[in-house]
């Protein structure tokens, strides 16, 4: 099944839900490679609208906790003398 659609579980639920579709009475709302077309288009957004709402303080701190978490999976090699 692809991902980020949802259909019904049950063969029955299902069977109506494709109908639906192919009637046109419910739109199908999945791109070409399986995913939610809405959930793309604010996946697209998020990142710059978070930042966006956000104070530069704020921002700095979280960049600080991301590389700190970055450099704490890969230490850095102590350097020779």
């Amino acid at each position: 099944m692809p991902r980020g659609e949802r259909r019904p579980a049950d063969v029955i639920g299902n069977a109506v839900m494709v109908a639906k579709i192919a009637t046109g009475e419910i739109e199908n709302i999945t791109t070409k490679d399986g995913r939610n077309a809405a959930a793309v288009s604010l996946g697209r957004m998020g990142g710059r609208a978070r930042a966006a709402g956000m104070t530069a303080k704020r921002r700095k701190e979280i960049a600080k906790k991301a590389a700190k978490a970055r450099w704490a999976k890969h230490p850095a090699p102590a350097e020779k003398e």
